[in-house]
């Protein structure tokens, strides 16, 4: 009963993340799920692996919501979620099976580096030369199969990516988290099929689980996010551009050093 509590209450915060920063809620997510199947138990063998699978079946709830209250506001660029969306599906598919082959603790440190380095990023709004030119079609592609690659092995929404992406090629940073929430639907639907047909045999799977996706997790989590997205899209539109760009950076830090402390 406590777990499933706690569930709710991951909900109701990855939900609100979801529709801030456009980032699916994943970042929160995996880490408090890998501490919640750490006390349940579960092998250290899959515990991330299942976090993940979790958390990505967990966004396309809450990303539904999520894009919902942004598009009511006209902010998501539907032409380049299709473009995107196009190159997600194939390397969110790609990167679940990446991710079978890298053990659990290896895969913590990597999410924990990998939020640091996005963390700085944000925080000094650096961007390579070239900013606001060049976002072809065959570069949205080509950029949706990386960024679905590296999200499915991370179980998240690929907003930590996409929203930098988009700013880099100089889309407005309210537009450029309402699209990424957009695209955190394809990279959750793709990702979560290939983590439960991985993980469909696997020994040392807690019951109630498909793959690895653990259903009372899920059910908790998409339960609560679906209703506290919508808050959350309203308030990034109140919010100032700038301010919202720092408390991304500061959340992205605060799940890097979880991981690698």
């Amino acid at each position: 009963m406590m777990d499933f509590l706690l569930y709710l209450v991951l909900g109701a915060c990855s939900g609100l993340l979801a529709g801030l920063f456009g980032i699916g809620g994943g970042l929160i997510i995996v880490p408090v799920l890998v501490f919640s199947f750490t006390l349940q138990g579960i092998s250290t063998e899959i515990l991330t692996h299942l976090a993940v699978g979790t958390s990505l079946s967990a966004i396309f709830f809450t990303s539904i919501n999520s894009v919902m209250a942004h598009h009511k506001k006209g902010a998501v660029e539907w032409r380049m979620v299709i473009w995107l969306g196009a190159g997600i599906l194939f390397g969110s598919a790609l990167g679940g099976v990446t991710a079978s082959y890298i053990p659990g603790a290896n895969l913590q440190q990597i999410i924990g580096v990998f939020s640091l380095l996005m963390s700085l990023q944000m925080a000094v709004n650096w961007h390579p030369k070239g900013q606001g030119s060049g976002l072809t079609k065959p570069l949205m592609s080509v950029a949706g199969v990386v960024i679905g690659w590296v999200s499915a092995i991370f179980g998240i929404g690929g907003g930590s990516l996409m929203v930098p992406f988009l700013s880099w090629k100089g889309i407005d940073i309210k537009k450029a988290v309402a699209t990424s929430a957009a695209c955190g639907l394809p990279i959750a639907l793709s990702g979560t099929i290939s983590f439960m047909v991985i993980g469909w045999s696997h020994l040392d799977l807690p019951p109630n689980s498909i793959g690895f996706v653990y259903l009372p997790a899920l059910a908790g989590i998409a339960l609560m996010s679906m209703f506290s997205a919508r808050f959350g899209a309203q308030l990034a539109h109140r919010l100032n551009p700038i301010m919202l760009r720092r408390l991304f950076a500061l959340l992205l830090f605060v799940v890097g050093v979880n991981f690698l402390v």
